[in-house]
């Protein structure tokens, strides 16, 4: 199994440095997974130039070369470049994806068409989007799993890599930074704080190494070095 981050993600405010309001753009954290026939990327933040810049960088691969890509979650800023991938499967977490689509389907729905015309393009664009996404299987590829973290989102689904000397967990914004690993905090606008805190926790036991939603792969620092 090989895994690598492709662009390390950023929150375009962090309250954990004191921003209130956004500073940056902010985008997540992209990695490559490749386990058996499949190569798996994750989060495509980055504008699709970028993100294609940024693999034939990191990885030296074309976006031909991707089987699949995977949302941790729908958020816009976890899924920029996908326009790069359309030959891929697109995967993402099933309770994410009914949470978010019954709400956007029904909002497209009750849209008349002497509403604002750009935000009922959006609408369609968003739903035609999610509607092309499958649900994620249990196991993605050898040695890699489907692994749910709610809270943050309803349906957010990070993934478990089981390699043969350690466990890496792709946590997406359930576990977004560095500061917020050392400190045990979740983002601040998780949609249920419990389930989050929850999540947090049993990743932090599990893992050996996390790659963050929002900054780059760590060694987990409850766990001795190897």
């Amino acid at each position: 199994m090989d895994t690598r981050v492709i662009s390390i993600g950023t929150l375009s405010a962090n309250p954990l440095w004191m921003e209130r309001e956004p500073v940056r753009s902010g985008h997540a954290t992209t990695t490559l997974v490749r386990a058996g026939n499949q190569t798996i990327l994750v989060d495509p933040g980055l504008p699709e130039q970028a993100i294609v810049a940024r693999l034939r960088e990191r990885a030296g691969i074309g976006p031909e070369a991707v089987t699949h890509v995977f949302l941790t979650s729908f958020h816009p800023e976890a899924r920029r470049g996908l326009a790069a991938f359309t030959k891929a499967t697109w995967w993402i977490g099933e309770t994410e994806r009914e949470t978010v689509g019954v709400p956007l389907a029904k909002a497209l729905a009750q849209m008349h068409g002497n509403e604002d015309p750009e935000r009922i393009e959006d609408l369609r664009l968003e739903v035609a989007m999610l509607r092309r996404f499958q649900p994620a299987p249990d196991r993605l590829a050898p040695g890699v799993d489907l692994y749910p973290m709610p809270g943050v989102s309803p349906g957010l689904c990070g993934l478990l890599l089981a390699e043969q000397r350690h466990t890496t967990v792709i946590a997406g914004d359930a576990i977004p930074t560095i500061e917020h690993l050392e400190q045990g905090k979740i983002l601040p606008w998780a949609e249920d704080v419990e389930q989050a805190q929850e999540a947090f926790k049993e990743a932090v036991e599990i893992a050996d190494l996390i790659v963050l939603g929002r900054d780059n792969m760590v060694v987990n620092p409850t766990k001795r070095p190897f």
